[in-house]
């Protein structure tokens, strides 16, 4: 038997070698890190305007709209008892035209990260009636259709139509087109949800619905602070903003939100932005209460003169 060889020592590498390879992985991470947070900033937080001036752009669409009037009511009302008790701030707008509801974007600009707290879009645009809308630009798909106006065309959720004629509907953005909606009269788009009501009825399972798989922006379940826009069986439109996350208002499921606008009336029903976004303002000032304890900056409102 042949003895065996000597074993081979190990390889060191000199500790200056060993010192860059370090100090380069740690670049590495930190570039990884760095990375990160520039994309993140970039998706999330740096404005990026694309169109400057919204209102100019709608400005031909709009001449051609009537100019009648619009009156509302708003009532404020404890729905729920004990600690399910929630405060839901109601008001119903009886239109001569439904291009009166109109879209305002934050700075009149559209595009992604672009905010600002709904008073003062609300004061900017000479709204006497005003809630949040779908904060479309914390993301980067939906239809969005604003007075008219085809800005996005990047189906993918279920949206809220509401037409020139008056009429709403549901539709699955992934089926149609922005620009086959605007031919069918679509005045505004919604792109949020879930669908709350449709055809009278309260949807079924909307309590295990995931609006977006965007950070931050997915769970919805629970009770929450909500924001909802409704056409009633009369042709009226119903702004909803519920309270909540306070010892105040715990909030509302959605399920108890869309069993609220049924009762209301709701033919059709949809959900908006909520939670600290939650916001309605009447006449300049706030007469919800926000759950961050002031209002939160967002991207657009929903309004009536």
């Amino acid at each position: 038997m042949h003895p065996a060889p000597p074993s081979t020592p190990a390889l060191r590498r000199p500790r200056s070698t060993r010192f860059r390879l370090a100090i380069a992985a740690g670049v590495v991470t930190c570039m990884t890190a760095v990375g990160g947070v520039a994309w993140a900033l970039d998706r999330f937080v740096i404005e990026h305007v694309e169109v400057v001036s919204a209102s100019s752009a709608e400005e031909a669409v709009a001449a051609a709209e009537s100019a009648g009037s619009a009156a509302f009511t708003v009532t404020v009302e404890t729905v729920g008892t004990g600690s399910d008790a929630a405060t839901v701030t109601t008001a119903i707008i009886e239109l001569d035209d439904v291009t009166q509801l109109r879209s305002a974007f934050a700075d009149d600009a559209y595009g992604e990260n672009i905010t600002e707290l709904p008073s003062v879009i609300a004061e900017q645009v000479g709204a006497s009636l005003a809630i949040n809308g779908d904060y479309y630009g914390f993301r980067d798909t939906g239809i969005v259709i604003r007075n008219g106006v085809l800005y996005r065309d990047e189906g993918v959720r279920e949206a809220l139509v509401l037409y020139r004629d008056g009429t709403a509907a549901v539709v699955d953005e992934t089926t149609t087109t922005g620009a086959q909606l605007l031919a069918d009269g679509a005045w505004q788009t919604l792109s949020f949800g879930p669908v709350l009501v449709e055809d009278g009825a309260v949807v079924d399972g909307i309590d295990a619905v995931e609006v977006d798989t965007n950070f931050g922006n997915h769970s919805i379940q629970g009770d929450q602070p909500r924001t909802a826009v409704a056409v009633l069986a009369d042709g009226s439109i119903a702004f909803v903003v519920v309270d909540g996350r306070s010892d105040v208002s715990a909030g509302m499921t959605l399920t108890e939100l869309a069993a609220h606008l049924q009762a209301l009336g709701a033919v059709t029903a949809y959900n908006l932005d909520g939670g600290g976004s939650s916001t309605m303002v009447v006449d300049g000032e706030v007469v919800t209460a926000p759950s961050n304890g002031g209002e939160r900056a967002t991207s657009d409102i929903l309004y009536v003169s």
